[in-house]
């Protein structure tokens, strides 16, 4: 994931300042030059990250932390605040007729970024068509049909049209009746005066009420000069950056942001249409730095589709020695959908867990390996089984584990989880405070993860 360097060496500073017993010159010195270190590794503008650097490090020296707060924390704070001036404030598009252009050069997902921001205005009610603007890259009209289509979204193009604005001007008349029209603009491999004049006369003649500028995660240094450029031109109004689930440094487009003090709208996190996000800047730097972040775990949460009612029977169930195998299948198997346990684990505040514990994608991995391995070995429990698990014995084990296809360790080891858990809730029984907290838990389906996770 682009930023994840980056991310990790931040955390490694959070832990440093959290664990010392005061903050000194010393100390702060040293946390500079991390910070310094990591951004500039990460691809961030040398300028940028040396004003950062600078200002967090007078900001410690000069300013009082809160009534309260210890000087530890302050200085995390003072990090954060920072940090949040590069991603911009927090400002989300529009939900209303509008007209919106995109531009950006080749290969930055110009037009498969149309494509998803047509699917988001779908599914906020707004009828969106596509404007195929984009008169030089080979196949843009068509691919860009072919994701109206999919999308069954309205489209407008000429195919063969060696005239943009032409092209434009028809399209928007052409769909007048829509009430979000994008234009997919034309791109290059670099920045020349043909494009930026072809760009510029787009906004003028057509006057859209958005111009956003699609950024590349991984392009680099280039991408700052680009987007001073670019906003020059036509004055860019909110920005989209593809392809976060590469593998880039992910700095150069934080710093282009920075540069033309433009907010960031969306993200795009994968090539399917459904992987784009609304960027919110505090969420995101709360996630890159271990913070926490507790919108997208309750997110999370809902998307295992556990209701509060269900939550609520299944602590009662849990409180009165009730609970049983079939119960806890149907806690996992809910929280095992695709991305529901990546999302936890990104929501997680790991800076803050006992040790400070990295938690990687393998962690990840392993831990939906073992939900999945035990919702396997409960498939071949008959339903006596999985309503009273004492009944099983060895000989019920060595059926399972054949029948599952697992060893009899593993079904030990399942059933050693299931009781442990059992009895630590007698020990908690009558305790209210634990119950509510438990019902949040069940919510999560989170029984046996944290310790999969921390190992």
């Amino acid at each position: 994931m682009v930023l994840d360097n980056l991310a990790s060496s931040l955390r490694d500073t959070i832990r440093k300042i959290s664990r010392s017993g005061y903050v000194d010159k010393e100390l702060l010195d040293e946390v500079s030059r991390d910070i310094q270190r990591a951004l500039l590794k990460a691809d961030v503008n040398v300028k940028l990250a040396l004003n950062l650097t600078n200002t967090v490090r007078q900001r410690a020296l000069e300013e009082k932390p809160p009534a309260g707060m210890p000087q530890q924390d302050f200085v995390v704070k003072i990090i954060y605040d920072e940090l949040l001036k590069i991603l911009g404030t927090e400002s989300g598009i529009s939900l209303k007729p509008q007209v919106i252009m995109l531009v950006g050069l080749y290969g930055q997902g110009k037009t498969t970024s149309a494509g998803k921001l047509a699917k988001f205005f779908t599914k906020k009610g707004l009828n969106t068509g596509l404007i195929a603007a984009d008169i030089h890259r080979p196949a843009a009209y068509e691919q860009l049909q072919h994701i109206a289509q999919q999308l069954n979204v309205k489209f407008y193009g000429e195919k063969g049209s060696r005239d943009a604005l032409s092209t434009t001007k028809n399209g928007l008349k052409s769909l007048s009746d829509t009430a979000v029209r994008i234009i997919d603009t034309s791109g290059r491999d670099s920045l020349d005066a043909g494009l930026v004049r072809e760009i510029s006369d787009l906004k003028k003649h057509v006057q859209p009420d958005e111009v956003l500028l699609v950024m590349d995660a991984t392009i680099g240094q280039q991408a700052g000069p680009q987007a001073k450029t670019l906003n020059e031109a036509v004055g860019i109004t909110g920005v989209i950056i593809t392809k976060m689930d590469g593998t880039g440094k992910g700095g150069g487009v934080l710093s282009a942001v920075a540069e033309i003090n433009t907010p960031v709208y969306f993200i795009g996190t994968g090539e399917h249409m459904d992987d784009f996000e609304i960027f919110n800047p505090k969420k995101f730097l709360s996630r890159l730095l271990g913070l926490g972040d507790l919108e997208s775990l309750m997110e999370a949460f809902k998307e295992t589709n556990i209701t509060e009612q269900e939550a609520e029977e299944s602590v009662n169930k849990l409180m009165s020695g009730k609970f049983n195998l079939k119960d806890m299948y149907d806690v996992w198997e809910k929280f095992s959908q695709p991305g529901i346990l990546q999302k936890l684990v990104d929501s997680l505040p790991l800076s803050k867990l006992p040790g400070g514990p990295k938690i990687n994608q393998a962690d990840v991995e392993n831990a939906g390996n073992k939900l999945y391995n035990y919702r396997v070995i409960m498939d071949s429990m008959t339903f006596s089984e999985l309503e009273d698990p004492e009944i099983i014995n060895s000989k019920r084990i060595a059926r399972v584990a054949r029948g599952s296809g697992k060893t009899e360790a593993d079904v030990r080891n399942l059933l050693k989880e299931y009781k442990g858990m059992k009895n630590n809730l007698k020990l908690m029984k009558g305790n209210r405070g634990f119950k509510k907290m438990l019902r949040s838990q069940m919510k999560a389906g989170n029984f046996g993860l944290e310790e999969e996770l921390m190992k």
